[in-house]
């Protein structure tokens, strides 16, 4: 099982900021904070880190590298992607169905990494 994931900036400060808000919508609330490192915390699933990379080199985004969160209910999934660019983050693809039972949304924060927001029903 996963216990947290972790994605690197290159501006910590404005980081923070933009994953305090955007968490702040589905209950994520920083519950660690070892300065390079902050991990949020969630009511379930495994917790979530924006962070210095510890190498000191520049951070950067993967390729293929994608980090998925279950927002709930296709409302929040609305309500996180439209938060998210709200913030500065990019549309990587807009919020709607995927397959029958899977509901999602998919940006990028600040830093160009990819988050999906999703809803299973």
């Amino acid at each position: 099982m996963i216990g947290y994931t972790v994605f690197g900036s290159n501006d910590h400060p404005r980081a923070l900021e933009f994953y305090d808000k955007l968490f702040s919508d589905v209950g994520g609330k920083r519950v660690m904070d070892m300065g390079d490192l902050v991990l949020y915390g969630f009511a379930q699933g495994p917790m979530f880190g924006i962070g210095k990379p510890y190498n000191k080199q520049a951070a950067t985004a993967g390729n293929g590298t994608m980090i998925s969160f279950n927002a709930g209910s296709k409302e929040k999934v609305e309500l996180i992607h439209a938060r998210a660019l709200s913030l500065g983050g990019t549309c990587e693809g807009k919020p709607g169905p995927r397959s029958d039972n899977f509901y999602a949304a998919y940006f990028r924060d600040l830093d160009g990494n990819k988050m999906c927001a999703f809803s299973m029903s």
